[in-house]
């Protein structure tokens, strides 16, 4: 059974970093781009970023440029989001994904595998 388990959110204040990582179990994504998602209370879920199956190509939502970095280990199945320079805005809960194929995509319907989420609070 594949699942994928997101860890490392938290409260934080503004101006903080936390850093999220994705546990990938049950078979591996090598071959599959990886991406992070974030989801706000009323609000739709969103791509936030999202990166190739070789760890490159990296794309990111202008929201959070500068700011998020993705990357990951295919040798320990793992996908890592560091978000540094955290904003009030950014609390929402923060969805790890398996795309179905290798190319890095901005689209929910491209990724066939999810998280259960984590949740990430920015305080003031």
């Amino acid at each position: 059974q594949v699942q994928l388990v997101e860890s490392g959110g938290g409260l934080v204040q503004a101006g903080g970093s936390l850093r999220l990582s994705c546990a990938v179990s049950g078979r591996t994504f090598n071959n599959n781009a990886m991406g992070w998602f974030r989801q706000a209370p009323g609000k739709e879920r969103e791509f936030v970023a999202t990166i190739n199956w070789s760890g490159g190509n990296p794309d990111y939502a202008d929201s959070v440029k500068g700011r998020f970095t993705i990357s990951r280990d295919t040798a320990k199945n793992t996908v890592y989001l560091q978000m540094n320079s955290l904003k009030p805005e950014d609390t929402a809960v923060y969805y790890c994904a398996a795309a179905n194929g290798w190319s890095p995509s901005r689209l929910k319907s491209r990724y066939n595998y999810w998280g259960q989420g984590t949740q990430v609070t920015v305080s003031s």
